[in-house]
């Protein structure tokens, strides 16, 4: 009894299989590599995105020191949380970002530094 569907096992129910007379042959096997593609097992060349300074900052905050990133060049907004939500979670600690720069709370300036390198930033420790 045919229940109205129609089946979907590639036509063998059917006389004559519309696909059978389709082959692959004359064909090439799959796409052709790129010679702009570059191989796969050397990793990306690390990129320059431009110096930052990283500096710890006391003055109007009651002695509390704040470790304070800023001068980048070229990322925007959206960017700049991201990263200050990767350095709050290296560090361990609460920050912001203000004015375009980014407030660690506490002295962090090595952790900021190296997350800074990672993302391929030059990082460069400025004042003491």
């Amino acid at each position: 009894m045919n229940s109205g569907k129609v089946p979907t096992n590639g036509g063998e129910g059917l006389a004559q299989n519309p696909f059978a007379k389709l082959s692959g042959s004359g064909l090439p096997a799959g796409p052709l590599p790129s010679p702009l593609a570059a191989p796969k097992n050397e990793p990306a060349p690390a990129r320059n995105r431009g110096r930052v300074d990283i500096r710890r900052e006391t003055g109007g905050r009651a002695g509390k020191t704040v470790t304070v990133a800023d001068g980048f060049v070229g990322i925007g907004l959206p960017e700049k949380e991201q990263l200050a939500k990767r350095i709050r979670a290296a560090c361990g600690t609460g920050g912001t970002v203000k004015e375009g720069r980014i407030e660690i709370q506490g002295d962090h300036r090595e952790t900021v530094a190296k997350v800074l390198s990672d993302a391929g930033f030059r990082p460069v420790m400025a004042g003491g």
